[in-house]
């Protein structure tokens, strides 16, 4: 991102130009890869055309001001569709910018236009879209991963430099690691969720996706920040890039919970992640063994709390208040008609195992029970800082799978085994790309931190980065 913003410094391109090659791509290559659902061509060079603008008065609106930016379809934006993929939002158009919108328009992005999720972001493969199915751009047989799939397989095929996903379970960083790039889950409450169409309000977070480290920890510091429409909004939440990362990882304790390197897990996928922090061993930092003893109750917990949260949350489309509505005899039979037709079978299948958990015969033993996990698994997650800086772990527990490959909803849930414990503990993580597998499919490797301790994160994936790079372009890897 610094190479393109010192190419519009000195005039070497335009955003307009920019822009325009970015729309080109979109139009030449998102017919077979299918990340987007929504292309705002005339907005996003009327924004262009402002920033070349401003860049010859003197007065651009930050270092980035013109680099344009895709949008994740969950995230509520003026003048462009915010269907979240669902039928029931068909053609809803939201009167507001969400926070994070407001805030990269604020830098002078444009918006290139709004990307494919699982619908309400309810999946791990974007294959629960209600209007389209994203490839993944490294092989088209197979998913980009969920439910932030179309903005991970943007970036990754070359339709946008960068752009926003939404995690709640693992929904930013296990499409990153399906497809090869840079996702964080930024500590919760540190990025605004005003604006954002709430799954689970308990776990979810905006966060950045982007070709490198530094390109991710840049549009971090534009869109975090204290936001008083955010009741979960946390004070003093601001980041400021530009800290460099020193020459090596002296100081740098890794935790390696070896609960996460058991069954389950693809011997490609632990080769991978397990040179990689040899890699970072031999950068200075120290390697400990920890455990996380509660994690292995981690993807019960957070589906039996995102559930219900989302069956809580998605009561307010009954074609009274909100989206489709179908007119039938009587109002019980409108609720029925409406939800039957909005809804797709995934969203279904949470609202009611939402509904069930919640129930007074069930509210005990299930979500009450849920809650009492999610404390003990934080207190794993605390004790574990106190002797380590960053726990590493695998993003994902395989490679990108085949579309269709997973018909069982079980099988799909573990897709986020390894994700969903930062989401319950509310603190950052980082996956980036550590190398591939045999049939060149990347694979993801994930760092968690301490809350607010992104700058851990960043410092740490930066040199693990740059020596992935210096060992492949060696041929070392």
């Amino acid at each position: 991102m610094r190479a393109l913003a010192e190419m519009l410094s000195a005039g070497d391109v335009t955003s307009v130009e920019l822009v325009q090659h970015y729309l080109d791509q979109i139009q030449s290559t998102d017919q077979d890869i299918k990340a987007f659902l929504h292309v705002d061509r005339e907005g996003a060079l009327q924004a262009a055309q402002a920033a070349d603008e401003r860049r010859k008065a003197g007065t651009p609106l930050s270092p980035w001001d013109g680099i344009p930016i895709a949008v994740k379809d969950n995230i509520c934006t003026v003048g462009m569709p915010t269907t979240c993929a669902s039928r029931m939002l068909k053609d809803y158009y939201s009167p507001f910018d969400a926070e994070v919108v407001t805030r990269i328009k604020g830098a002078g992005l444009p918006i290139l236009g709004k990307t494919n999720l699982d619908e309400f972001a309810m999946g791990s493969s974007t294959e629960y879209s209600a209007y389209q199915i994203t490839h993944n751009p490294h092989d088209l047989t197979r998913v980009p991963g969920g439910s932030s799939g179309g903005s991970a397989a943007a970036v990754a095929a070359g339709l946008c430099p960068w752009g926003l996903g939404t995690d709640t379970g693992g929904s930013i960083r296990q499409p990153a690691a399906f497809c090869g790039v840079v996702g964080l889950k930024p500590t919760f409450g540190r990025v605004s969720r005003w604006g954002l169409v709430a799954l689970a309000s308990s776990m979810d977070q905006i966060g950045p996706m982007g070709r490198t480290v530094e390109d991710v920890e840049i549009l971090f510091s534009l869109i975090a920040g204290y936001d008083q429409r955010d009741s979960t909004s946390c004070p003093d939440s601001g980041y400021e890039f530009g800290n460099e990362s020193l020459g090596t990882l002296a100081g740098i304790r890794l935790g390696i919970p070896e609960e996460f390197f058991g069954e389950g897990l693809s011997p490609e996928v632990a080769a991978r992640v397990r040179e990689a922090v040899r890699r970072m061993e031999d950068l200075g930092a120290e390697v400990r063994p920890i455990s996380l003893p509660h994690s292995a109750y981690s993807i019960d917990t957070y589906l039996t709390l995102v559930t219900a949260e989302a069956s809580s949350n998605l009561a307010r489309y009954d074609g009274v208040r909100y989206g489709l509505r179908v007119e039938a005899d009587d109002a019980v039979s409108m609720f029925k008609q409406t939800r039957t037709k909005g809804f797709g079978p995934e969203v279904k299948r949470r609202i009611m195992l939402g509904t069930y958990v919640l129930t007074a015969s069930h509210h005990a033993a299930y979500y009450e029970q849920a809650r009492r996990v999610r404390t003990l698994i934080t207190q794993d997650v605390e004790s574990a800082f106190e002797e380590v800086d960053v726990v590493v772990t695998p993003t994902t527990p395989s490679t990108a799978f085949r579309i269709g490959e997973k018909q069982d909803p079980l099988q799909m849930y573990l897709s986020d085994s390894y994700t969903a414990i930062a989401n319950l503990a509310g603190i950052p993580a980082l996956t980036l790309p550590c190398g591939k597998d045999k049939l060149g499919l990347p694979i993801g490797i994930q760092l968690m931190a301490d809350h607010f301790r992104e700058d851990v994160l960043f410092w740490v994936g930066r040199m693990l980065e740059r020596s992935l790079k210096e060992a492949d372009s060696s041929g070392r890897i």
